[in-house]
């Protein structure tokens, strides 16, 4: 049964502040903790959880307010469960950050809080709705309008995030499923496929896979394929509703092929990279970037950066499979973003994030991209291709302006024949010869390329340069990190810790500004 946590609010004889002397008192005031309560702890609400809980007649529910600010501290604090519980026993500090008033109060266990983030995690599942987000959301709106923050300037970037899982070899992960499938096999089953599973037990999946030759990796492999396709059947009958049955399947399909109830082995360059990364993790997928591995997902965060503003918050911030393209991340949150800060106006991104599909969004949104790289390679010769106001287009190269004529299906504009031929830059002209023209082909695509690659150019010069800080607001995400890798696994768990993490650092900043 859902109920509000108001016992704060509610003033004690007994409560700690009333127990310190006066020295200790005003600094217990200005602690870091007793802001957290008055501008998070006390701005949570806690009637958007009531979905999570029986409207019958039942046990209350433990404190939201004190579990979500809990989550928070622990996550910009990078601490441990067993850390965390320490502290709101027995931090007084601490226990103020989350609403507690007198010394005998403990508000949740450990199962507690577990049990919240699985009814946390099973209704953004269930309903596509995240809680946390609406949460932050709505800190962030009031935030930014009681500080009267300009939010028509903003910036943003992504981070790589390791999921806390290990790294498997692909023969490795094959045996690390079935051995997970047998411990879930009955004893019948156990019975009747002894000898397809007597090779791996007795051993970790890592430890088999140490003694195996190189040389005999492919036949490891076959050998495999023939225990997936005779467990495969009995996997679907009899276990189909269990999660171990749902990875086994998955692997098979990634990994094996069969045709006239013969199996075979798909080639290494056939798995992509959606491939299952871990059975810990049905959520991770794998990234290669400069060089490095990644297997996990990635972070983008958004952040104001008008000049005029005294301090910077974080506008928004989401968490996706990281084997997707950067600018199609930004294209399907830019209708979020402008619903939360409708005067957004200029956004800072680098190369990554520039796209045919983001121009048009980006135009019809009203909302000016400007790009700190480029992405793709340049030409050696400078083509300028501009559409008027009058929707006419120009295009000029340093030494002439073309003809416009229209296409059946494109632009085209007609360069002179003379200048041309003249030209010391012609052998790198990507524009078409003809018998007394050159002509360069293009369409409204490139003329929305070319605006967005020249808006950097067209604002001052002190005014090019905001996208650098937003590389600290990721560092900051990342020095919660272990070396770039989670404390959890999981799409889900990977959203909750950027959406309590972005809260603690918009709250960190707002509490620094206020001590100036």
């Amino acid at each position: 049964m859902f109920r509000k946590n108001d016992a704060h609010l509610q003033g004690s004889f007994f409560a700690v502040d009333e127990l310190l002397s006066p020295s200790q008192k005003d600094a217990f005031l200005e602690s870091r903790e007793r802001w957290f309560y008055e501008l998070v702890f006390k701005r949570i609400d806690e009637n958007s959880f009531a979905p999570l809980y029986s409207d019958a007649k039942s046990r209350p529910n433990a404190p939201i307010n004190s579990m979500v600010s809990a989550l928070i501290l622990q996550s910009t604090g990078r601490w441990s469960y067993e850390f965390l519980m320490r502290q709101v026993r027995f931090d007084l500090l601490t226990r103020k950050a989350i609403g507690l008033t007198s010394l005998d109060e403990v508000p949740f266990c450990e199962a507690t809080l577990f049990n919240f983030q699985k009814r946390l995690l099973d209704y953004s599942v269930s309903t596509g709705i995240n809680l946390i987000e609406q949460i932050f959301d709505g800190l962030t709106a009031e935030q930014l309008a009681t500080l009267e923050l300009k939010t028509d300037i903003q910036r943003c970037d992504s981070l790589q995030i390791e999921s806390n899982i290990r790294s498997y070899s692909r023969i490795q992960l094959l045996i690390e499923v079935l051995l997970r499938v047998y411990r879930v096999l009955s004893d019948d089953d156990k019975t009747r496929f002894e000898s397809l599973f007597e090779p791996y037990l007795g051993k970790t999946s890592g430890q088999y896979v140490y003694k195996v030759e190189p040389a005999k990796l492919g036949t490891e492999l076959e050998q495999l394929a023939g225990v997936y396709l005779a467990l495969r059947e009995t996997m679907a009958a009899s276990y189909g509703e269990t999660t171990i049955a749902r990875i086994f399947t998955r692997v098979f399909e990634e990994h094996f092929t069969t045709v006239e109830g013969m199996v075979s082995v798909r080639p290494s360059e056939d798995l992509h990279s959606g491939c299952l990364q871990s059975p810990d993790d049905e959520d991770a997928t794998y990234r290669k970037k400069r060089g490095a591995g990644y297997r996990g997902h990635i972070l983008t965060a958004t952040e104001t950066c008008n000049p005029e503003n005294e301090l910077q918050l974080i506008t928004d911030v989401h968490v996706t499979a990281n084997n997707r393209d950067d600018s199609d991340e930004l294209h399907d949150r830019l209708d979020g973003m402008k619903e939360k800060t409708p005067d957004l106006s200029v956004l800072y991104t680098d190369g990554g994030y520039g796209s045919e599909e983001n121009d048009r969004k980006l135009k019809e949104l009203g909302i000016e991209q400007v790009q700190t790289a480029i992405r793709g390679r340049q030409s050696a010769v400078d083509i300028t291709i501009t559409k008027c106001n009058d929707g006419e287009y120009e295009v000029h190269c340093p030494f002439q302006s073309g003809e416009i004529r229209q296409t059946r299906k494109r632009w085209k504009a007609i360069m002179s024949g003379k200048v041309c031929a003249a030209c010391p830059m012609r052998e790198a002209c990507p524009s078409t010869g003809r018998r007394s023209c050159r002509v360069i082909y293009f369409d409204d695509e490139d003329a929305l390329r070319q605006k967005r690659q020249r808006n950097i150019q067209n604002l001052p010069l002190e005014r090019r340069g905001l996208r650098a800080n937003v590389e600290a607001t990721m560092r900051e995400f990342s020095r919660r990190t272990e070396n770039g890798k989670l404390r959890v696994r999981g799409l889900c768990r990977a959203q909750l810790f950027a959406l309590t993490t972005a809260i603690g650092i918009n709250f960190g900043r707002i509490y620094r500004y206020a001590q100036c």
